[in-house]
């Protein structure tokens, strides 16, 4: 979360150096806060331009459907990457070990296939249903899908062992375990992200607004209210810039839940990969229920009753989460940036840094969205949906044509037994 625009820092010896702490009241660790940040509105319009261009690209790639914000998802992941390859990278080493960058990339599209292959399985299948062959080849993939990921993974292992070399042994570890860093810190909780897009994109959307919204509205406080510093990882976040902004995020899930609520193109789940028009029953979450407030309402307000979504209550806990929880991911950035002495990751984005600058609190809210719907949202009870999805991921095609069969034999038996009504 940013509640600052960038911080002014000192050059030595090709790496950025901090300022010394001082007790000025309106300093913070040496750094001057935003609100008497005399180049402040400078940068604000620069900041002001990027996130502009940033929230009309976004709002366009939800226009578009769920298989583009998924694509949106993948670019942003590859820069991440590379951002944070480069962070360790050492161009002296890396001229002794040619190919040795390629491993990375390696590992990272193994990982790739493996956490999509999993969380988007049902939807590839049922993208390519009406077409037999296809169709065989896409189950029998999935079918296999974990062992040629750790085929995958274990050929990258081997390769890593077969490149050591005696002088750049220490490197390479380095390497090695930075690699799998990234890809557990950053691209298994960003994948989270896939996941809630595809189990309806209510449950995208309304988390990642919540960031944004929260970013903003911290920004904002801490602009122009700021004066008492909030953390020291941090120097230019203040606590009127956290309080602010979680006041405004929690009202803002509770009113953007039930706009948001209201459009089947958010609430419905994507079941496979195409990117026409949805429709479905949205369910009791998303249907509005009556509240007579009745002697709880003061004589001055307008309105005695109420129609809430269920699910507008659930967002408060997505609100409170992103405001309370969620920027300790933006301090956790900070204090790595601080270890490797670096302003921002990158400078992809100007007045922001780079992508993983961007990204660090989305990744926080992403995991936890995933898991708050998987636990109070989605049915535990076995469904139709449910069975299908087993059914297609484990049984083969002519497996799956003679429990088909059986069923059919089953019914006609209960029919002729029982003369049910269904069978008429």
């Amino acid at each position: 979360m940013e509640y600052l625009l960038s911080m002014p820092t000192w050059e030595h010896a090709g790496k950025i150096q901090y300022p010394p702490v001082t007790t000025d009241g309106n300093k913070a660790d040496g750094q001057t806060l935003l609100v008497s940040d005399r180049n402040k509105y400078k940068s604000m319009l620069i900041r002001t331009y990027s996130t502009v261009w940033m929230i009309g690209g976004f709002a366009f790639l939800v226009y578009m459907g769920h298989l583009y914000i998924w694509a949106m998802v993948v670019v942003i992941q590859i820069f991440m990457a590379t951002e944070l390859f480069n962070l360790l990278r050492k161009s002296s080493e890396e001229k002794q070990l040619p190919g040795f960058r390629l491993l990375n990339w390696h590992f990272f599209f193994t990982a790739m296939l493996f956490t999509y292959g999993r969380f988007l399985s049902r939807e590839l299948v049922n993208t390519v249903s009406s077409d037999h062959l296809l169709y065989k080849l896409v189950s029998s993939l999935i079918k296999y899908q974990m062992f040629i990921c750790y085929f995958l993974y274990i050929s990258g292992f081997v390769w890593f062992i077969l490149t050591l070399k005696k002088k750049t042994y220490k490197y390479q570890f380095k390497q090695y375990a930075w690699t799998h860093m990234i890809l557990l810190t950053v691209f298994a909780q960003s994948s989270f992200t896939v996941a809630n897009i595809f189990e309806g994109m209510f449950w995208f959307l309304l988390p990642a607004s919540l960031i944004v919204i929260n970013d903003i509205a911290a920004y904002l406080f801490g602009f122009f209210l700021g004066r008492t510093p909030l953390i020291k990882l941090s120097p230019k976040k203040t606590w009127e810039g956290f309080i602010g902004a979680s006041v405004t995020t929690i009202i803002s899930a509770f009113l953007l839940a039930n706009v948001m609520g209201r459009s089947q193109w958010f609430t419905c789940p994507r079941k496979d990969l195409s990117t026409g028009w949805l429709q479905c029953d949205p369910g009791p979450m998303f249907k509005p229920e009556h509240y007579y407030l009745g002697d709880w309402a003061p004589q001055w307000f307008p309105w005695k009753e109420v129609f809430v979504m269920p699910v507008q209550w659930h967002a408060l806990a997505l609100g409170l989460f992103a405001s309370i929880i969620a920027p300790f991911g933006g301090f956790f950035a900070s204090g790595f940036k601080r270890a490797f002495k670096i302003k921002d990751f990158g400078d992809s984005i100007p007045g922001h840094g780079g992508i993983t600058d961007r990204m660090d609190c989305q990744m926080v809210m992403a995991v936890f969205a995933y898991i708050y719907h998987q636990s109070f949202i989605s049915p535990h009870n076995f469904s139709v949906d449910a069975i299908l999805d087993q059914i297609l991921r484990n049984l083969t095609y002519e497996e799956q044509r003679n429990l088909y069969e059986q069923l059919g034999e089953m019914l006609g038996n209960l029919c002729k037994a029982d003369k049910l009504a269904a069978c008429l």
